[in-house]
């Protein structure tokens, strides 16, 4: 069935997701670091860096929907449970760039390329690797969308989850609908560095995936709780994600002007 987590006793559907978007993620990351002619070394450390903000992504992704439950639960806080109030990606997200970040810059002096060299390429692995995420969470049937009566648009594209899945009945597939538009979002970022050596996926990536969110968030049926205002935790972030990108566009444009200034100094010792 579809939305069934497991296939017989031990197949975790949800899981083999996530560990195919994860080696994706990291075979991505490998060819266009080889396209793009990037050290082999600094490669080497920006893979295994990745690795550990992958797995500490994992943790931050449960702590930030922990605390956003214990919020949510009114004027008396809910209970605090890292283990098991799931996991959100944008928590995730901040917390493995965080961890990368830190590293690479205790790291910087004795690294033999910059993180300006890999900008246009991450916002192509955390795509495909959430793309497939996305996918584990529509059979796992968690992250389902609404009713399509509670929204009383785009009926057509309902489908009706089975009695025994998380979220039964008639709802969106929000899942898939992510799922979709990251893959997309993947495939126009992977031609703009392969073909064009675009320097700005970053941005587009922040606004483009920050306003997808926002949006899919009307959609979504699993309450994640009101964070501030009448807005919740995945909207904030995405509104802070849409205002980073003309920043980030800003900062990349005078970092990959230092970069060539720095190569041209190297070039001429």
């Amino acid at each position: 069935m579809y939305n069934r987590t497991f296939i017989g006793e031990y197949v975790n559907l949800y899981g083999i997701c996530i560990a195919v978007g994860i080696l994706v993620c990291f075979l991505v990351l490998r060819f266009l670091g080889k396209k793009q002619k990037i050290d082999a070394k600094f490669m080497d450390f920006i893979e295994i860096t990745g690795c550990i903000a992958v797995v500490f992504g994992f943790f931050t992704a449960a702590l930030f929907q922990a605390v956003y439950e214990y919020i949510e639960g009114g004027s008396v806080p809910g209970t605090f449970d890292l283990f098991n109030s799931g996991i959100t990606f944008l928590g995730g997200l901040i917390g493995g760039a965080s961890i990368f970040i830190f590293i690479y810059v205790i790291r910087r002096k004795s690294l033999t390329g910059r993180i300006v060299d890999i900008l246009s390429i991450v916002p192509c692995c955390i795509a495909v690797a959430h793309a497939f995420g996305r996918v584990g969470c529509f059979f796992a049937g968690c992250c389902n969308g609404r009713h399509p009566h509670e929204t009383d648009v785009f009926h057509f594209l309902a489908i009706n989850f089975p009695p025994d899945s998380q979220y039964s009945g008639l709802r969106y597939p929000t899942q898939l609908f992510e799922a979709i538009i990251l893959f997309i979002m993947f495939g126009i970022m992977f031609y703009l560095v392969v073909k064009k050596g675009f320097i700005y996926n970053f941005p587009i990536y922040l606004a483009s995936y920050g306003a997808w969110r926002f949006f899919i968030e009307f959609l979504r049926g699993d309450g994640r709780g009101q964070f501030v205002g009448s807005i919740s935790p995945s909207q904030f972030w995405s509104i802070i994600m849409v205002i980073l990108a003309i920043p980030c566009y800003l900062l990349i444009k005078y970092l990959f002007k230092k970069r060539e200034a720095e190569l041209a100094l190297i070039k001429d010792a």
